[in-house]
């Protein structure tokens, strides 16, 4: 005799394919706390022991992480092992500089141009959102602004790419280069012609994404990232040059 698995396995199985679905999509992020028992049973229409047993499953499996009193969040896993020892690799090793950012020209323009090819109404209206914040942060030239809907646009833009390892990979870049998008942006607002520069290429970005042009949006989304790391090579470079001027003073 063949036994069939319960009605609440098969359920809450199909509970936790929703679940990593989600997780992949990054509609529920790494921190992020999971609703309670009695909201996501309400949401899938199931019952909370099949809920709990999803959450156990998931929980096994390592994607979600259960504390006494803080709640179930999805865990960081699928980006630390990435971004941790990298962000102090490439912090104390300048000559990996170039080699994180080559990596950002390949990864973003990959990324935009499978978005314009893929994108769907929700990821362009998503999209003009993030845009419209990045565009009137450069307007109004709020740089801590600018910095932080700078990274929220290139996410939405791998997002819509729909591959979930360039949405996954793009998320944990930026953690890593942060100070480096950071000082470049810090740089930047101080000249007004790099800044509208950077707008214009953001604008680039955007418009051909929605125009369905994956040629031009993969290639406005490299001169973008090679704009980047020559600012920041150039911007290392005359730090360089301050300090050795400053020296030589220093001698005489």
């Amino acid at each position: 005799m063949v036994r069939t698995s319960s009605p609440v396995v098969r359920l809450a199985d199909t509970v936790v394919t929703e679940i990593e679905n989600q997780i992949l999509d990054g509609a529920l992020r790494p921190g992020d706390r999971i609703p309670s028992e009695r909201q996501l049973a309400q949401d899938f229409g199931v019952s909370r022991p099949s809920i709990r047993e999803a959450i156990q499953k998931l929980v096994a499996k390592g994607l979600l992480v259960t504390r006494h009193g803080g709640g179930t969040t999805v865990t960081d896993k699928l980006d630390a092992p990435f971004v941790d020892p990298w962000q102090d690799m490439v912090k104390d090793h300048p000559m990996l500089h170039r080699d994180i950012l080559e990596v950002r020209e390949m990864l973003e323009g990959q990324a935009a141009e499978l978005a314009a090819q893929r994108a769907t109404d929700v990821d362009l209206a998503r999209l003009d959102q993030a845009f419209e914040v990045l565009d009137q942060a450069y307007a109004s030239k709020d740089l801590e602004a600018s910095i932080t809907a700078d990274v929220a646009f290139h996410q939405a833009v791998a997002e819509a790419s729909h591959n979930v390892f360039i949405g996954h990979l793009t998320a944990s870049l930026m953690r890593v280069i942060h100070e480096h998008v950071h000082n470049n942006l810090k740089h930047s607002h101080t000249r007004p012609t790099q800044w509208e520069h950077l707008r214009s290429q953001h604008r680039a970005i955007w418009k051909a994404i929605k125009a369905n042009q994956p040629n031009k949006a993969g290639a406005a989304a490299k001169e973008h990232s090679i704009y980047i790391r020559e600012s920041i090579e150039n911007n290392a470079l005359d730090a360089h040059r301050r300090v050795s001027a400053l020296r030589r003073a220093g001698t005489h």
